[in-house]
C-alpha cells in the first residue's frame, strides 16, 4: 500500500506541472484487475459504497461462466468481496444498491436477460436474504435490462422500472409499485403505461419540468421504436409527451444520462447511439437534449461537440477537474477497424460547448466497453471513472491525477419524510454568486449506477455561500457557509453535520463518522514519518500507532461510541483531527 500510494503521488508531482485534466487506468495496481467474459449487448457496474463505510466500492454483474464480484474498497484498494449473494449461473444485466426498506442500509437487485430479477435484503449484520420470490418483483424469464429506481408516487417508497427489450416486441416495461412492507406490485397498466414492447435498453427517472413529481425516459433500440418520454401526472398515472416534447427520439437508444450541464436549473437528457442527421460519410451519433424549461428539448449534440459519431454505449457527467462544470465521458463499442472513436472524454469549455483535449491521459481506452460509473476512489473530492468492458477483457478504473489545483464539496442525502437514499431530490448551491445544480438517481446511463455522493467543483473557492435541497416530501433545508473539501451527510429535516471525511491542508481522515467495529485511515498529501495517538474526551490515550509513507489504518473494534482526537506529531508539525465513532 505504501509503494502504490508512494507512486501516485510522484505521478500527481510529474503531472502538475501542465496544470489540466489526466485520468490513468490502475485496475491492476489498485487491485480491482478483474477479467470479464463476453456478455452479449453488454452487462452492469456499480460504482456505490455498500457496507457504508464511507468508501465507493465496486460492483460487476454476473455473466454465465462468473457470479457476481463485489470489490471493497480498504482506503483505497480493492478487495474482492464473498457477500453470500448469488446469480445462480444466471446472466445478469444492471445490478443496483437500494434501500428499498428505508431502514437505512444497502439492499442488492439484480435484473436479468435470461433470467429472473433477484432481490436480496440486508439484514443489517452482513448477512443478505433473498427475497425475490415474496417481494413479488417479476420472476418469469424475460429480457430485462434497466432497472432504474424512483419514487413516483412519492410515498417515500422506492419504486422500480424493470426495460425489456424483447426482440418480438410482445412483453412490455414494467413499473412496480413498493408497498412499504417489502412486497411489490405491478402497476404498469395502472399507472397508464404501454403495454406493448419497445425493445428498451434503459430508464431514468427525473422531474423534467420541476413539478416536484418523478417523470420517465425510456430509451428504446432500433430506429422503428421512439424512446419515451412519461410526464406523471402527480395522481400515480403518466402521460406520454415524447412527440410534444421532443423527446421521441428514433434512434436506436442505448443509455438515458441526466444532469443539468449548463446549470441552468433543468435536467438535460444524454442518449448514445445512432441519432441523425447523416454526415457525408453516412455516420450517425449520440444525441443531446437541452431542456428548454417549456416542457420541450432540443437536440444540441452536433452543435456543442458531443455528437460522438460511433457506437456509444454508456454515459456519464462529471467534474472532472473541479472547475465547476459538468465534462462528459463516453464509452463505445466498435467491432472493426475503423477510425470511429472507441471512447470519448469531452471538456466542458465553460460555455456549454465540448471538446475532446488531447492530453487528458485515457491511454489504452480502446476495450469493448458497455457500462460506466463514477466515484471516488480515496476519497480526494477528484471523482475516478470505472468502465465494464466485455470479451475476456479487464475493467477499467480511470484514476483521476489531475493536479488538485481546485476546491470541492460531496453531499449525501439521508431521507426521513422521502425515501431514505434521497432520490428525486434537487441539490443547488451557490459559490460566488454562481450556481450549481445537481438531481439524484438511481440506476442510471447504460446499466450503471453511480457513488451515493453527489460531486460539485467549486474552482478556487473556499467556502460554499448555501446548499439548498428540495426534496420530495417538499421539504425544503437551507444551510450556509460551509467549507470547502469537505463530504457530507444532509438528513432531511436536520442541522447540518459536516464531521464527514475530516480534511486539513495536509491530512485526510476517513470514513468519519466510523463504526465502532470499522476501521478508520489517515492520508497524508506527502510522505511523512510521524507518531499518531488517539485520545477520548477525558484525555486518555486510547490508540497508538506511527506512520511512514502516506497512509495509515486504525481498528476502532472495541472503542465505545462518540468524540476522539487523532493527534499526528510530525518533525514539522503537530495536527489534531476530530473523528467521531459512531
Amino acid at each position: 500500500m505504501k509503494k502504490l500510494l508512494l507512486s501516485i503521488y510522484s505521478i500527481l508531482c510529474c503531472y502538475s506541472f501542465y496544470g489540466q485534466v489526466f485520468f490513468e487506468n490502475q485496475s491492476e495496481s489498485l487491485g480491482a484487475n478483474i477479467v470479464y467474459e463476453g456478455n452479449i449487448l453488454g452487462a452492469g457496474i456499480s460504482f456505490y459504497d455498500y457496507n457504508g463505510d464511507g468508501l465507493d466500492d465496486i460492483t460487476l454483474a454476473s455473466s454465465f461462466d462468473n457470479n457476481h464480484v463485489f470489490l471493497r474498497n480498504e482506503g483505497g484498494f480493492f478487495v474482492e468481496d464473498d457477500l453470500g449473494i448469488s446469480n445462480s449461473a444466471a446472466r445478469a444485466k444492471q445490478v443496483v444498491w437500494v434501500d428499498y426498506d428505508n431502514d437505512g442500509d444497502a439492499d442488492f437487485f439484480s435484473s436479468n436477460d435470461n433470467s429472473k430479477c433477484r432481490l436480496y435484503r440486508n439484514d443489517g449484520d452482513g448477512v443478505y436474504t433473498e427475497v425475490s420470490e415474496t417481494s413479488g418483483i417479476p420472476q418469469t424469464i424475460s429480457d430485462f435490462f434497466g432497472a432504474s429506481w424512483g419514487d413516483y408516487n412519492n410515498d417515500s417508497f422506492l419504486d422500480i422500472f424493470l426495460s425489456v427489450r424483447d426482440p418480438n416486441q410482445v412483453t412490455s416495461n414494467f413499473l412496480y409499485k413498493n408497498n412499504g412492507d417489502g412486497t411489490f406490485t405491478d402497476v404498469t397498466e395502472a399507472a397508464g403505461l404501454d403495454l406493448t414492447g419497445f425493445l428498451s435498453f434503459c430508464s431514468a427517472f427525473f422531474d423534467y419540468d420541476k413539478d416536484g413529481f418523478q417523470d420517465l425516459y425510456v430509451a428504446n433500440d432500433k430506429f422503428f421504436t421512439p424512446n419515451l418520454l412519461y410526464h406523471n401526472n402527480g395522481d400515480g398515472t403518466f402521460e406520454s409527451v415524447g412527440e410534444a416534447a421532443g423527446a421521441n427520439l428514433y434512434m436506436g437508444a442505448m443509455s438515458t444520462t441526466i444532469d443539468d450541464y449548463n446549470n441552468d436549473g433543468w435536467l438535460d437528457i444524454y442518449v448514445t447511439n445512432f441519432y441523425p442527421p447523416e454526415d457525408d460519410d453516412g455516420v450517425v451519433g449520440n444525441a443531446f437534449l437541452r431542456n428548454n424549461g417549456d416542457g420541450t428539448f432540443t437536440n444540441v449534440a452536433e452543435e456543442n461537440g458531443t455528437r460522438f459519431d460511433s457506437v456509444g454505449w454508456g454515459a456519464v457527467f462529471l467534474d472532472a477537474d473541479n472547475d465547476t462544470d459538468h465534462d462528459l465521458y463516453v464509452s463505445g463499442n466498435i467491432s472493426d477497424q475503423s477510425n470511429l472513436l472507441e471512447a470519448a472524454f469531452y471538456e466542458n469549455q465553460g460555455d456549454g460547448t465540448f471538446l475532446i483535449p488531447e492530453t487528458a491521459g485515457f491511454a489504452g481506452d480502446n476495450g469493448s466497453s458497455f457500462s460506466n460509473a463514477i466515484g471516488d476512489v480515496d476519497n480526494d473530492g477528484y471523482p475516478e471513472i470505472i468502465v465494464m468492458n466485455n470479451g475476456f477483457e479487464e475493467i477499467y478504473v480511470w484514476k483521476n491525477e489531475t493536479p488538485q489545483d481546485n476546491n470541492w464539496l460531496k453531499v449525501k442525502l439521508e431521507g426521513t419524510e422521502s425515501n431514505r437514499m434521497g432520490i428525486g431530490s434537487w441539490i443547488r448551491i451557490g459559490v460566488g454568486g454562481q450556481e450549481q445544480y445537481h438531481y439524484t438517481l438511481c440506476g442510471e446511463g447504460f446499466l450503471g449506477q453511480n457513488s451515493a455522493y453527489e460531486f460539485f467543483g467549486l474552482g478556487d473557492a473556499t467556502t460554499v455561500d448555501f446548499i439548498e435541497v428540495t426534496w420530495l416530501s417538499g421539504q425544503v433545508d437551507l444551510h450556509e457557509n460551509i467549507d470547502a473539501n469537505v463530504s457530507l451527510t444532509i438528513v432531511e429535516g436536520q442541522a447540518l453535520n459536516v464531521e464527514e471525511n475530516t480534511i486539513t491542508n495536509d491530512f485526510q481522515l476517513f470514513p468519519n463518522p466510523v463504526s465502532s467495529d470499522g476501521i478508520f485511515y489517515l492520508k497524508s498529501k506527502n510522505p511523512i514519518e510521524g507518531d499518531l495517538t488517539l485520545y477520548d474526551t477525558t484525555g486518555k490515550e486510547v490508540l497508538r500507532s506511527s506512520m511512514d509513507g502516506s497512509s495509515s489504518q486504525f481498528n476502532v473494534q472495541g472503542l465505545s461510541s462518540g468524540f476522539y482526537i487523532l493527534k499526528v506529531v510530525t518533525q514539522n508539525s503537530i495536527e489534531s483531527l476530530k473523528l467521531i465513532i459512531r
